[in-house]
């Protein structure tokens, strides 16, 4: 901090000494101000409202006095010193009552504008048994809209940064036992060496746990107010009895994807077998976040052309990769004008061409006929149901997404032919499609065995023999002559692959997408804001195929 609190502070470090399971000790806040009294939006008659920026005693003092007050365990204080009072005391109350932490040294750092950054020297007890628990984690101060008062901006990542509004921490017998994940070969599958299955993991507990015939021990976990959601363990206090539970995963694919998503900010790639549709990897960056891989919902660029390529050849808009194709620069549906990457074209050529380049307006301007006969707006939706099963639920062993190719109008039909406009993929659902095209028919995807709970999956019609030759065509010309070739090079075996770029509202670079085959493995990747799909996300996809 800038300033030294003068009471009950050494050295910057807010004290709170333990007693029992409970907080005892120091009233730190009220040692610090002198008072108990003060609410977040009460304004004292004798001081003027303040206004403008905040000056850097006032960042202090508010961040010294919420710290002291919440360190001291006195929440209806420090909730007093937010600017939601209201949903503050509950949270930070919780931080004794629910999460059980028994003492706690907070130390802030240097401020950084209007941001305080601090950590948290804590012990967890809960029925006789005591663990150290430390984390870091910021807060904010903020004038007060109504007093004018320096407050601390309230979210509830300030007591923890996984926290959010719907979620709370909890000391407490587990939910579900531990499990002793294993890969399909038998090696151990855990958090540590494999960060990005975090969630996943999560997951598997809490579905599987209890059949896979462990017993359950005490963790501070955060809590989840959605019953579909799994709690996330932050410290074991007795770890209870672990359970082994097999998985389709496969752990040297596994940690190629691994090494392949973190060296970009936010990326996520799923590798899946064709044959079979088991999950060999789940990866995503930042590891420890959101499951993007399976849970993600986004415009998957021209990979969807895989999908607009089957509807095509189903309804006899072209007979198959040879059949001569228009590749103007641009063309215009419905008034909206859509262009290929820098306006190129293709004199002359054929459907495998186009797709091998990744034409977009051979993909639009031929499929106008559909538009004519009034089923423009649906076809692709039926085609992606019917061959490719997305949308049909599918229950592959821990929450996810499978898709979405909702009916359209007007110009959001032709968007939605090069992967655009309301079509919503993850890299799941793209690595399930490429490896349909693969196999020839559809393989709900799985991650544990459907015999582990008998659980029903999703089917689909087998591609036309046909249109399944035809696809793995254009997409070994792609791998090996057309937009995939440069990522695809060092990948041996019968490979095939379709980039594909998707331009996102607002953001100034558009997401890099790739998928392809090699052999008996399909993988998918998304990189956030990666350009050209074979510039980022191709080399993603090229390194855990060649780890199969």
């Amino acid at each position: 901090m800038r300033s030294g609190a003068k009471v009950a502070v050494v050295g910057g470090v807010f004290l709170v000494v333990a007693s029992g399971v409970g907080y005892g000790g120091y009233n730190l806040y009220n040692g610090l101000t002198g008072n108990g009294g003060g609410g977040a939006d009460t304004k004292s008659a004798a001081s003027p409202k303040k206004s403008g920026p905040l000056s850097t005693e006032e960042i202090d003092k508010a961040a010294k006095d919420f710290l002291a007050a919440w360190a001291g365990g006195n929440a209806p204080e420090a909730a007093q010193l937010t600017n939601n009072a209201a949903e503050a005391e509950p949270l930070i109350a919780g931080y004794r009552d629910q999460a059980h932490v028994s003492a706690a040294v907070i130390t802030p750092g240097a401020a950084v504008g209007t941001k305080v950054p601090f950590t948290v020297r804590a012990t967890v007890t809960y029925a006789g048994q005591s663990k150290p628990w430390s984390y870091a984690s910021e807060l904010t101060v903020v004038r007060g809209l109504t007093t004018g008062r320096a407050l601390i901006d309230w979210v509830p990542a300030v007591v923890h940064p996984k926290l959010t509004k719907d979620t709370a921490l909890k000391t407490d017998q587990a939910a579900a036992p531990p499990i002793k994940a294993v890969d399909r070969k038998g090696r151990e599958l855990t958090k540590e060496k494999y960060p990005s299955l975090g969630p996943v993991l999560d997951s598997l507990r809490k579905k599987y746990g209890e059949t896979a015939g462990g017993t359950a021990g005490v963790e501070l976990v955060i809590a989840s107010g959605n019953d579909s959601a799994p709690d996330q363990t932050l410290l074991t206090l007795t770890k209870g009895k672990e359970g082994t539970l097999t998985t389709t995963l496969d752990a040297d694919v596994q940690a190629a994807a691994e090494k392949a998503v973190k060296q970009y900010g936010h990326a996520s790639v799923v590798a899946v077998k064709p044959s079979t549709g088991e999950i060999r990897a789940v990866a995503n960056s930042p590891a420890d976040g959101y499951n993007t891989a399976m849970m993600g919902a986004q415009a998957p660029g021209s990979t969807m052309k895989i999908v607009s390529a089957t509807m095509m050849m189903d309804n006899g808009v072209v007979d198959g990769p040879g059949t001569k194709v228009e590749c103007p620069p641009t063309v215009t549906w419905e008034g909206v004008t859509f262009h290929n990457l820098d306006d190129f074209k293709i004199p002359g050529g054929t459907f495998k061409d186009s797709f091998r380049r990744s034409c977009n307006t051979a993909f639009i301007k031929a499929v106008k006929p559909l538009n004519k006969s009034g089923i423009a707006g649906r076809a692709l939706g039926e085609t992606a149901r019917k061959y490719f099963g997305i949308g049909l639920d599918w229950q592959t062993g821990v929450v996810s997404v499978d898709g979405s190719v909702p009916e359209s109008s007007g110009a959001e039909t032709a968007a939605s032919y090069i992967g655009q406009g309301k079509v919503a993929m993850n890299a799941l659902n793209m690595a399930s499609i490429t490896a349909t095209a693969k196999s020839g028919a559809f393989h709900q995807p799985v991650i544990v065995p459907q015999s582990l709970d008998d659980r029903e999956l999703a089917t689909a019609q087998p591609l036309p023999g046909s249109i399944a030759q035809a696809l793995r065509e254009m997409m070994r010309a792609t791998a090996q002559y057309g937009t995939g070739a440069p990522a695809m090079s060092g990948v041996g075996g019968d490979k095939g692959a379709k980039t594909g770029s998707a331009e996102v509202d607002g953001q100034g670079k558009s997401n890099s997408w790739f998928t392809g085959y090699a052999d008996d493995l399909a993988a998918a990747a998304v990189v956030q804001s990666g350009g050209h799909g074979g510039d980022a996300a191709g080399p993603v996809v090229a390194q855990v195929l060649r780890a199969r």
